[in-house]
């Protein structure tokens, strides 16, 4: 029994030892049939997943994963913190993400029953090869019609007579519509961009970060028509007298539930490539207590860049809470923390605490003794909420108002007793002279009387 236990336990050895020769050999073969060009892009590859990240430097902050994308940024979209930044201020190609900002634009300068016309600038620049959904010169849709096909099909001609139409609907024309894009990004905070078009098609001149990104998706969400839209996953422009008929479909594939790449909490997102941006992505997620979006720039290699989405995602999510500013004690400068529909809370990750982040008082001047607190964590904006200030606060105003209180109680007090006298005797003969004519006027009055009779 014994002998023949050693023997299978050789011959066991013996496989793996073979299967192991194989493996390696394989492994080798496929090395040497790679391309010197194939080979470098796996070498690009590798040292993109293995860029720093940024986040990860900070002080008991959690690890976040490693991306095969250049630049990466995970926000809170109710107080604008940032929980995953990977070179979120580096400048790369938007592709066709731009058409967030499109579509943003849009919303807030026209109305949904506006038309849509097709001219011949806003077919004549397609290329073969760019997407599109077959829109004709001289086409009437609706806006409504438009940003579904914008959003959905990601129709470059679309996206281009969006922006001439809304323009000139305000009377003007497409590159106000381009100013304004640019003119709106700025108002966000968004510093760090250009937009020379409307679709994302390769400019050199036309360029973005993970951030600005962010702050541009972040004030979609004021707008619910915008998750209306982007969450149908198949829509149809019907045929009339103005179009033909056009059916398209959602391309963001984390939003199909028989997909693979499918993710429960996913609410919006758009989809972007071009050979110079490579693979783009954004993605908006709900999990019912926080709301993240989440940016990846020039990803390398398609199949990586909604893995790489959604392990932001569900670090974000299992690593991160809200804490209420109200719930926590406050320092004396501070008389009541009001209620703020855009903050009142700051996002942390397990481990760190409110009483481990930096306050900034920032007065407003607008309304007196009222100011937004700042809360960062290492330089790290982490939340806001707006306040009430107490006394402690001004403290030259309460010195000034206890100096005149005190000043007030020392005049009572230092009254001459020499005064007092002066004052009684005044009185006293004020009151002698007041009996004297009050009786002399008696007198007339009876002389009088006696006379009359």
């Amino acid at each position: 029994m014994k002998l023949i236990k050693r023997i299978i336990s050789g011959l066991m050895a013996v496989l793996l030892c073979l299967s192991l020769e194989v493996s390696v050999f394989a492994s080798n073969t496929e090395e040497e049939e790679l391309s010197p060009e194939e080979k470098a892009a796996l070498e690009e590859q590798e040292q993109v997943y293995n860029l720093p990240i940024q986040s990860n430097e900070l002080t008991d902050w959690p690890q976040g994963p490693a991306t095969y994308g250049d630049a990466a940024i995970v926000m809170e979209a109710g107080t604008g913190a940032v929980l995953y930044a990977k070179n979120i201020d580096e400048r790369f190609y938007p592709a066709s993400i731009t058409k967030l900002l499109t579509v943003l634009v849009a919303l807030e300068n026209g109305q949904f029953s506006d038309t849509v016309t097709f001219s011949h600038d806003s077919i004549a620049f397609l290329e073969p090869g760019d997407a599109n959904i077959g829109m004709r010169e001289g086409d009437v849709i609706t806006l409504e019609q438009a940003l579904y096909a914008v959003l959905l099909a990601s129709a470059n001609e679309v996206s281009y007579a969006v922006g001439e139409s809304v323009g000139k609907n305000a009377g003007h024309d497409y590159n106000w519509f381009l100013d304004q894009m640019n003119l709106r990004c700025r108002e966000l905070g968004a510093e760090n961009s250009n937009f020379t078009n409307t679709n994302g098609l390769h400019d050199d001149n036309h360029y973005t970060c993970a951030r600005d990104m962010a702050l541009i998706s972040r004030e979609l969400f004021k707008h619910p028509e915008f998750f209306t839209i982007v969450q149908t996953l198949e829509y149809k422009i019907p045929a009339s007298e103005t179009t033909e008929e056009h059916i398209f479909q959602q391309n963001h594939k984390m939003m199909y539930e028989q997909n693979e790449n499918y993710y429960p909490y996913v609410t919006a997102g758009k989809t972007g490539y071009t050979d110079q941006s490579r693979s783009t992505l954004v993605t908006m997620a709900d999990n019912g207590e926080m709301q993240l979006i989440c940016v990846l720039l020039k990803t390398r290699g398609g199949k990586f860049v909604y893995p790489d989405t959604r392990n932001l995602l569900e670090y974000a999510f299992g690593n991160f809470r809200k804490i209420n500013v109200s719930d926590q004690p406050q320092p004396e400068e501070i008389q009541e923390i009001l209620p703020d529909e855009s903050g009142g809370y700051v996002v942390l990750p397990e481990g760190i605490d409110f009483e481990d982040i930096n306050m900034e008082i920032q007065p407003d001047d607008a309304a007196e003794r009222q100011a937004s607190l700042i809360y960062t964590y290492e330089g790290n904006y982490v939340g806001k909420s707006s306040a009430v200030l107490g006394d402690a606060y001004y403290p030259d105003e309460k010195e000034e108002k206890q100096e005149k209180e005190k000043a007030s109680v020392e005049n009572n007090k230092e009254r001459k007793p020499g005064k007092d006298k002066r004052d009684n005797l005044i009185l006293m003969v004020s009151a002698v002279l007041l009996i004297v004519l009050t009786a002399a006027l008696i007198v007339v009055v009876v002389r009088r009387k006696r006379k009359s009779r």
